[in-house]
């Protein structure tokens, strides 16, 4: 019941959706509101990166991802035109390869529209229980106190309110959350527009083995590209000038002369589902919080789609709200732990959208990227001799958890005599793997839930003081004291 919320999400995008997982996990009573009736079946974005994918995994919906995927290469084709692929090139778009994940990764990226991610994400949900999302309910007001927020919606029914204790704005570009709690854009610039068309084609026939995440095509005249988003299912995109184009250029007749230009292939027939114009564009929030207003995915930062990073900044965002407002909301953290989420979530927006912004923002080198993607996690080693192959990333939970050396002992009574009150899990590590995570014999690492370390010890003096000091850092409930 709509008394009975705890948080309210205005969005079920990527963003929205991902941070009711972490916070329905949690156990803690959600409840999105989308004006969607229906999940979109536009195919956005499609590129999914190696931390989106390690996220996927954790919750067990990889291979669901993965199954409305295609297998192709994450890195953009350059051809004169799709006819004359197997003369083209490949260029770094900043993921890395199969054969470059699987050295540091139990996953890879993927190419899976987003029509196919959010389903599978609402449906995932929809089996925790304590979420539940509503559709064709429009958020058209907001306002907050120290004690909660109260959301004004809208639906066929008329408006109605809805009390919680924190609401998420999930809720795109022209976020009306964002718009009446009063948080202005500090940084916005547009980049142009762009032609767009969704349409079906038997393209792969004439592509062979050249299978790539988006074809760049140089030699029609105007700059084209095709990216895949099914067997059959198709992005077509070219340069869009308002001086010289118009309403005329967007007839089916004349979108399919450019895609049959840009293919190569007079006799191609593209069966076309939908034509707009783009709007290119980059802004970021002024600031990601009000209280007890919280803005994530395109609400805080809206990036252009070179690079392929909105997406996956939407769920790495999500997810990071999730699991801090569920620890606040269970008692496991302070409240100042939700300064966290803006404080490390910033600087990677701010990246994005100077990278975005620039022309040629979707080529970048697939190690620095991954390194950025990835923002600090644990290292992955395989764990010897278990049935299920289980990576060192598969091992944090909803807690905090502490990996030791194989003479750990001291940490492991550590944390079985804590009174923290977020859940302390403990693993001992062969010698082999400790020393792959850095960890000495005696040493040992506390892990969020995000798979980022908390603390780091080289050894076993003060174990007790030491664990207690860096729980209660990483709960926002005293400073860490370095010099434990």
């Amino acid at each position: 019941m709509d008394g009975d919320v705890q948080v309210v999400i205005a969005g079920a995008g990527p963003a929205g959706l991902t941070a009711a997982i972490e916070l329905a996990r949690a156990g803690v009573r959600t409840l999105v509101l989308e004006r969607r009736p229906r999940a979109s079946a536009t195919p956005r974005a499609t590129g999914l990166s190696l931390a989106t994918m390690e996220l996927l995994r954790s919750w067990g919906l990889e291979d669901r991802a993965r199954a409305g995927g295609i297998e192709v290469r994450m890195s953009p084709w350059l051809c004169r035109t799709l006819a004359e692929a197997a003369g083209g090139r490949s260029i770094d778009a900043g993921f890395p390869t199969r054969e470059q994940s699987a050295l540091i990764s139990p996953t890879a990226p993927a190419c899976v529209p987003q029509s196919h991610l959010e389903p599978v994400l609402e449906a995932h949900l929809g089996s925790l229980g304590s979420a539940r999302v509503e559709r064709g309910v429009e958020v058209v007001g907001a306002d907050h106190g120290p004690d909660g927020v109260r959301v004004t919606v809208r639906d066929d029914g008329g408006e109605r309110q809805v009390d919680a204790e924190y609401l998420i704005a999930a809720d795109g570009i022209h976020s009306t959350v964002r718009q009446a709690v009063g948080i202005p854009l500090g940084l916005r610039g547009e980049h142009g527009e762009r032609l767009a068309a969704a349409f079906r084609a038997p393209l792969w026939d004439r592509l062979g083995e050249h299978r790539s995440v988006i074809y760049v095509i140089t030699g029609a005249p105007r700059e084209c590209f095709f990216v895949p988003a099914g067997p059959e299912r198709w992005v077509f995109g070219a340069t869009w000038d308002p001086a010289r184009h118009g309403p005329a250029d967007l007839a089916p007749e004349r979108v399919r002369a450019l895609m049959r230009e840009a293919a190569g292939d007079v006799a191609l027939e593209p069966r076309i589902d939908w034509i707009g114009v783009v709007p290119y564009g980059v802004h970021l929030a002024e600031r990601f919080r009000d209280g007890r207003v919280l803005l994530a995915g395109d609400a805080a930062h809206r990036v252009t789609p070179r690079g392929a990073t909105g997406l996956n900044a939407a769920v790495r965002g999500g997810h990071d709200l999730g699991w801090k407002l569920a620890w606040v909301l269970r008692g496991w953290a302070d409240e100042a732990l939700l300064d966290t989420y803006e404080a490390e979530r910033r600087p990677v927006a701010e990246y994005l959208v100077a990278r975005c912004g620039r022309p040629d923002g979707s080529y970048a080198d697939a190690v620095v990227e991954t390194s950025r993607d990835l923002a600090g996690r644990i290292a992955h080693v395989w764990l010897p001799g278990t049935t299920r192959r289980t990576s060192t990333i598969d091992l944090p939970g909803d807690g905090l958890t502490l990996l030791t050396g194989p003479a750990g002992g001291s940490w492991h009574r550590a944390a079985a005599e804590s009174s923290a009150a977020v859940p302390l899990r403990t693993r001992a590590l062969d010698a082999q793997t400790a020393g792959a995570l850095g960890l000495s014999a005696h040493g040992a690492l506390l892990v969020r839930p995000d798979r980022r370390p908390a603390a780091l010890w080289s050894g076993a003096a003060d174990a007790g003081p030491a664990l207690a000091d860096a729980v209660a850092s990483t709960t926002a409930r005293a400073p860490f004291n370095a010099a434990r």
